[in-house]
């Protein structure tokens, strides 16, 4: 079963990390995607989240924002699909 307790542990983690980042925006970038989609990720992809998370706070906005090249390593489906759930354009 893919739904054991200590990955709903770590869903749970997840969301509070996302909510509480210390950035007010990325709070609410983070935070809302993972509201909508963390319940649903299997392991793999709940490890990437938290990878992503991992990331400072100035970087992840000036990527978000397009202020920074995102880099190649991090311009990944889940970095893709959170600019999607906020209709963010990368160029």
């Amino acid at each position: 079963m893919t739904d054991e307790p200590d990955l709903d542990v770590r869903r749970r983690r997840a969301k509070f990390r996302a909510w509480h980042r210390g950035m007010k925006e990325m709070d609410l970038l983070l935070g809302g995607y993972a509201d909508a989609h963390v319940n649903e990720m299997n392991a793999d992809e709940l490890a990437a989240f938290e990878s992503l998370m991992a990331i400072l706070d100035r970087d992840l906005f000036k990527w978000f924002t397009g202020e920074g090249p995102v880099p190649p390593e991090h311009d990944t489906p889940l970095f893709r699909a959170i600019c999607a759930h906020h209709r963010i354009e990368l160029t």
